[in-house]
């Protein structure tokens, strides 16, 4: 089978082998495992690579090179219009000599997916949304029209659109999917953590304004000057760092308030087994993986409700829903450090849930969707 990739990810090239964003290559290798040949249309960075890149495992593997682009300028705006037409030609091309085609959803490139996969009704298809599909969220035009576009039975064909969270009123193409870190050989006991001693907590993912890593740092700021012996620990990058620096500082929170940047796997999974709760006030998520992992080992998620995270919560049962509301969100926390029965009885549940979506059981559906 040659198998066609649409994706917006930057692709490095170093040592004869192409590198990506490593959650996005770990499971497209799963995915290749099952190809013979592989074609991915996607833009090409000249930076080094991030130390969070990963390679593809497929060594039958070409890259067509995508211009990227963006509309936040004029002379932007200008310089798609030249763009778009050259890329949709080289995604047209890829398209035709595949046997199946996968589009990466939401992103530029996978809007010009969207596009040019009408012209290809008989071929078989999937399409990978790994944003928010909630149909009243806030989203942009562009999300909403491959949305739309993805939806529309008439327009995209012979197309399995693979989305996080079940949601009503959605096509006949529409499937609830999800996303996995960790094998059934991976799974270990979970450890019983203590509350009355030091209480751990963690942010695991980009220091962006939309992860509001801030909103965290306030909470355990709050339990602190309630009396709270509790930690914070930050394992991530992003422009929002220089704030958390700032705010630490500012509160004296040096020795509380720990930022560790990008860390390997097996350093992040460790934490996870170490830590009480895991705190992830994002203002939008797909499928956050980070909830799903902390759940593996124990670590109890702490998030707002948006996307499919009330799913993945048990709507409560199974973690802590935020509100934004400090004052609210501190009592929830409080009730749950009061009262160690239930914290480990959503511990374990939260972790049998978890364990449900192996990569295991991941690959056996992705054979289920390649299949002719």
């Amino acid at each position: 089978m040659k198998f066609t990739i649409i994706t917006h990810v930057p692709h490095v090239l170093e040592n004869k082998q192409y590198y990506a964003y490593g959650p996005y290559v770990n499971e497209m290798n799963l995915w290749l495992k099952h190809v013979d040949e592989v074609i991915v249309c996607a833009p090409v960075s000249s930076t080094l690579r991030n130390p969070i890149d990963c390679a593809y495992e497929q060594e039958n593997l070409s890259l067509v090179t995508l211009q990227d682009f963006d509309i936040k300028s004029l002379s932007g705006i200008v310089k798609t219009m030249l763009k778009i037409p050259q890329n949709m030609l080289h995604i047209y091309r890829a398209m035709k000599r595949a046997d199946h085609i996968h589009l990466r959803c939401p992103g530029n490139m996978g809007l010009l997916g969207c596009i040019v996969q009408i012209l290809f009704p008989k071929k078989p298809k999937t399409a990978k949304y790994a944003g928010n599909w909630d149909p009243n969220s806030k989203q942009p035009f562009s999300y909403k029209l491959q949305k739309w576009i993805l939806s529309n039975t008439f327009l995209t064909r012979n197309m399995k659109v693979l989305v996080y969270g079940e949601w009503a009123g959605q096509t006949a193409n529409i499937y609830p999917f999800f996303t996995a870190t960790y094998s059934e050989a991976d799974k270990q006991p979970i450890i019983e953590k203590n509350l009355g001693g030091k209480i751990k907590c963690l942010f695991v993912g980009t220091l962006s304004e939309g992860k509001r890593p801030l909103y965290a740092a306030e909470m355990v700021a709050s339990l602190l000057q309630s009396g709270y012996d509790v930690t914070l620990d930050y394992y991530g990058e992003g422009d929002q760092k220089i704030i958390l620096e700032n705010y630490s500082t500012a509160h004296n929170l040096e020795r509380q308030i720990r930022l560790h940047g990008n860390q390997p796997k097996a350093i992040i999974e460790h934490a996870y087994r170490e830590a009480h709760f895991l705190i992830l006030p994002s203002k939008s998520e797909g499928w956050p993986k980070v909830i799903a992992e902390a759940m593996f080992w124990g670590c109890l998620p702490v998030a707002t409700s948006v996307s499919c995270v009330p799913f993945m919560l048990n709507h409560g049962n199974g973690g802590i829903l935020l509100t934004l509301s400090l004052k609210r969100d501190k009592a929830r926390l409080q009730n749950y450090l009061s009262n160690p029965a239930l914290y480990r009885q959503q511990v374990l549940s939260a972790s049998e849930w978890s364990r449900k979506y192996t990569t295991d059981f991941f690959e056996q559906e992705i054979k289920v969707l390649l299949r002719p």
